[in-house]
């Protein structure tokens, strides 16, 4: 009902996240406050928060929080790559419990409120473009992604073009356009980074997921195997290509992967 695989099921099961009570036949019963906590769970998923730092987020989360807080009361989100939990006004990162700061603008009165301009006046203008090298312009595609996602992707672009042409270049351009629906043009920047780089899993499991979207499983299977090629213990290759192959009808295929994940995922 709630689209999670078994093995993060068990591992929430195991690191406390849920206590669902036994049935007759030892099958488990959930409670109503443990399908929110397996909807927070789904929210993360969906986020694409890999199912390992999902368990790991909560379990370390379970052993910052004192007995009489129930995980009920908090907000519990993905910011980014992180599982960032909220709670008291108060925003922190669930596995390296360092705080977050909160950069959303909120409406004061019907109306925006922005920090005046003294705030950047100490702050030195950074050098012209036309005199940036590749590696300075990459870092600010990255510094730009937070703020202005559009300047962002023409400033990936640009420093791909002078140079810069690293994996992680090609793979944030990639997610930016993934992330605003333009999968084809997302496909078309893994692709560009696998001309240079074939041999980085990340382009060819984020490929997969392009393609997935684009409802191309047979090449989206393909990808997920492209990437285990080079990367035999990316458990999240493993559950997409089990799932995959499963949807297609190879059930000895799908049933592999699916051993293979629940071995990395113990």
């Amino acid at each position: 009902m709630l689209g999670l695989s078994a093995a993060t099921l068990s591992g929430l099961v195991d690191a406390g996240f849920v206590t669902p009570s036994r049935g007759p036949r030892n099958e488990y019963r959930f409670s109503f406050q443990d399908i929110v906590l397996l909807r927070t769970a789904h929210r993360l998923r969906s986020a694409r928060i890999p199912p390992r730092r999902i368990v790991e987020a909560m379990r370390s989360l379970r052993e910052q929080l004192p007995g009489q807080l129930p995980l009920s009361g908090l907000r519990i989100s993905a910011v980014g790559n992180d599982v960032a939990v909220q709670h008291g006004g108060v925003q922190w990162a669930a596995e390296s419990r360092q705080m977050l700061l909160d950069f959303d603008v909120a409406p004061a009165g019907g109306t925006v409120s922005l920090i005046g301009r003294e705030f950047h006046a100490a702050a030195a203008p950074p050098r012209p473009l036309a005199t940036a090298g590749a590696d300075e312009r990459l870092a600010r595609a990255r510094e730009l992604e937070a703020s202005d996602p559009g300047s962002a992707e023409q400033a990936y672009r640009d420093a791909i073009a002078h140079g810069a042409d690293t994996a992680d270049a090609h793979l944030n351009l990639g997610a930016l356009l993934y992330e605003s629906s333009r999968l084809d043009e997302a496909l078309a920047a893994y692709d560009q980074g696998l001309v240079h780089h074939p041999g980085e899993p990340r382009l060819h499991y984020n490929r997969a997921l392009a393609l997935e979207d684009l409802h191309r499983p047979g090449d989206a299977l393909a990808a997920y195997d492209a990437c285990l090629r080079r990367a035999p213990d990316f458990a999240d290759a493993h559950f997409n290509a089990a799932r995959l192959a499963e949807q297609l009808g190879k059930d000895q295929l799908a049933l592999r992967h699916f051993s293979a994940y629940r071995r990395l995922e113990r």
